[in-house]
């Protein structure tokens, strides 16, 4: 597979994930699908980071399941949770910085058949059901087919790529503090794309 002229290059990951989290909104992740490419603009993501973040996989150090979170920035880092769903991050930083961005949520653009029958075993019935495929993290792997068999895809591959999109301003993220976790709550490290239908919830 021809590589896209507008793939983000390896440099982007390299630093922190709270840096690299606003900018990925906006962007667009492929996931290529047997003879279809199934692709979302990111529209709203969290951000971990490291050993001093209690509530980042990586804290208390590497293991065998986070060991993809303490690679060098640029591969997909998916796990699955709660014994019923995966969820995928791009890894950032430096190796053995231990840090990545959940992808909370994607605005569907290609192949949303397909996806609506990863979710719903049919075509989507109205605008609700479109919004509702990947307005998710388990949600829009379930509709990518995004499973531990991707996890460590280089995110510059054949598999998983993600590319340039549209710039977000400064104006229309909003920030706000990561969902669903018991610890260090309270940092500000979600982002969302303002006035977007396809995120998890507001504020």
């Amino acid at each position: 597979m021809k590589t896209p002229p507008d793939i983000l290059p390896k440099s982007f990951y390299k630093k922190k994930a709270s840096e690299v989290a606003p900018k990925l909104l906006g962007k667009i992740l492929h996931r290529k699908f047997g003879n279809y490419t199934l692709a979302g603009i990111i529209t709203e993501v969290e951000a971990y980071e490291g050993d001093n973040d209690e509530a980042s996989h990586a804290c208390g150090g590497m293991k065998n399941k986070n060991r993809p979170m303490f690679s060098s920035g640029g591969i997909f880092y998916v796990y699955f949770t709660y014994g019923n769903h995966h969820c995928c991050n791009v890894v950032t930083g430096k190796k053995d910085e231990g840090q990545a961005v959940l992808i909370r949520a994607l605005q569907p653009i290609s192949g949303i058949e397909i996806m609506a029958r990863h979710r719903y075993h049919r075509t989507c019935k109205d605008q609700k059901e479109v919004i509702n495929l990947t307005n998710g993290p388990g949600k829009l792997c379930q509709a990518c087919a995004i499973t531990r068999k991707e996890n460590e895809e280089d995110l510059a591959g054949d598999i998983i790529w993600i590319t340039k999109g549209k710039k977000i301003p400064a104006k229309d993220i909003a920030v706000s503090k990561r969902i669903g976790i018991s610890k260090a709550k309270n940092i500000p490290w979600r982002f969302y794309i303002k006035d977007n239908p396809f995120v998890s919830r507001k504020s």
